[in-house]
């Protein structure tokens, strides 16, 4: 879908907030634009969210624009993939997406009315030409831009016969182009930084900056939130509006998220596609939370609800900085998530997202159980990812113990006590939480001895390790005849081990 440019018309102004502390405003169009050349990156998401909370706060809305006008790099399979994993965040456009691939007539409409009203001109030189000359005067060519030589050139017949580009004439009557960000405040590039940039190729396609302009004029955009590293795009972006008749829409420059290395994040430091999170376990209103507070704040609450972060979200409260990511603090922002998500949601995202024939693997506990080991699990996992494997691990009877443990817990009467215990249960009728509570705590009074000494030989016995959810709750799920299985076993293991 293409919508046609509304330029030349400053009466179809762009909506601005009139009053922030009142919620009194006209109409807030925001965007999020991604280029289809990739899966969509972590840093893309959160530009993405707080254009989405930007146009929730203020009754605005929210759209999407597929920036596919480079033919050999955008892929249908990309564009599916980034919309899977906005859709993944609950994160949809409240208009039809637009492609920028269904508008290459209307960019070239609108670069032939900039050439036919002379600000735009073709420009016939070869790159290596263009550098050459920047020697000749003694200037460095990777820091000097375009120096204006075809813009006074009277193009022929003949020459439209070359392969030539397009660029744009840079109003020599400027001294600098400043604008306001609703971030960084006043921001101005002077003359000197500025020169007749592309906004056509040899191939007819648009560059960056022209199809932007075109496009936000076109869906009427009132806030441009992005990165920071489109800051240097602003200026250019302006002039276009300007050489247009354009009403401008407000600039919003947030800042980038970085590796612990203080680099750009990359995938050797974490991983930087959003649907890899999906598939490590991560929920989704928890990655959201965690990127929202990623350079914005609000007081000290570090945990949101949607509704909440909606309320709350506005601009002045997004900072200057680069955020670090930071791993183990998406974890736990995770953990308390799922601390507070419902087993059977948790069960219905496992299933979905992360292992469809979990159920299976675990068809002895039955669903019942497998709830019950979730809510104890999820207590102390960080990722549904780690549920899932303690589960699948915790399923199988130990034939391997964790050694540092058994050397902490275990001395030469953990046989004797175990064995005394496994007579007691082979006897016991009651299996429910409390039923194995109270006979362990008989045998520990029986044996004279605290209870640790026999809990934690219980845990390894059970687990194959002194870390678990509360051994009465595992006892009971998994029953009589397994525990005393799984007791009988470890019991084996320590008397062979104390015989070799």
């Amino acid at each position: 879908m293409c919508l046609k440019a509304r330029i030349g018309n400053k009466k179809q102004g762009i909506g601005r907030i009139m009053n922030q502390g009142q919620n009194e405003i006209s109409p807030v169009r925001v965007r999020f634009a991604p280029s289809p050349t990739g899966h969509l990156h972590i840093g893309g998401l959160r530009t993405a969210i707080f254009n989405w909370l930007f146009a929730r706060h203020y009754n605005g809305l929210f759209l999407i624009r597929l920036e596919d006008t480079d033919r050999e790099r955008s892929k249908q399979e990309y564009v599916d993939s980034i919309l899977e994993a906005l859709e993944w965040v609950n994160i949809t456009a409240d208009e039809p997406i637009i492609k920028q691939s269904d508008c290459f007539s209307e960019y070239s409409r609108l670069t032939q009315q900039l050439l036919n009203t002379g600000k735009a001109y073709r420009c016939f030189c070869l790159q290596e030409e263009i550098e050459a000359r920047q020697k000749e005067k003694g200037l460095d060519p990777l820091f000097v831009g375009y120096d204006g030589f075809c813009r006074g050139r009277q193009v022929t017949a003949t020459d439209l016969e070359k392969p030539n580009v397009i660029r744009f004439k840079i109003p020599y009557d400027i001294d600098e182009v400043i604008f306001d960000d609703l971030v960084r405040g006043s921001i101005s590039f002077s003359r000197e930084q500025l020169d007749d940039f592309i906004i056509a190729r040899s191939d007819g396609t648009p560059t960056y900056n022209f199809a932007v302009v075109v496009d936000d004029a076109a869906m009427s955009i009132s806030h441009v939130i992005r990165g920071e590293d489109h800051i240097s795009n602003t200026p250019k972006q302006i002039l276009l509006y300007q050489a247009f008749g354009s009403a401008i829409p407000e600039f919003a420059h947030v800042p980038l998220i970085l590796g612990p290395s203080g680099q750009r994040l990359s995938k050797r430091e974490a991983p930087t596609g959003v649907l890899e999170y999906r598939h490590n376990g991560y929920l989704p209103d928890a990655l959201v939370n965690y990127l929202v507070r990623l350079g914005w704040s609000h007081g000290d609450q570090e945990i949101f609800t949607r509704q909440e972060l909606i309320s709350y979200f506005t601009l002045d409260h997004v900072g200057k900085k680069s955020a670090i990511f930071d791993q183990e603090k998406l974890d736990w922002i995770n953990g308390v998530y799922m601390r507070n998500t419902d087993n059977q949601v948790l069960l219905d995202t496992i299933l979905v997202s992360i292992k469809s024939d979990f159920l299976d693997q675990l068809k002895k506990w039955g669903k019942e159980k497998i709830l019950i080991l979730i809510d104890l699990y999820k207590q102390r996992t960080k990722t549904l990812r780690e549920l899932v494997d303690e589960l699948l691990r915790f399923y199988k009877i130990p034939h391997q113990y964790d050694q540092d443990a058994i050397k902490k817990w275990i001395i030469p009467e953990s046989i004797k006590y175990l064995k005394f215990l496994i007579e007691r249960l082979e006897c016991q009728d009651d299996f429910s939480v409390e039923g194995f509570s109270s006979v362990i705590h008989a045998v520990c009074n029986e044996l004279s001895i605290k209870l640790v000494k026999l809990a934690q030989p219980i845990r390894i016995a059970l687990t194959g390790s002194s870390a678990s959810p509360g051994i009465f709750e595992l006892l009971s799920v998994i029953g009589k005849e397994e525990s005393i299985a799984r007791l009988k076993t470890f019991v084996a293991f320590l008397e062979k081990s104390a015989v070799n």
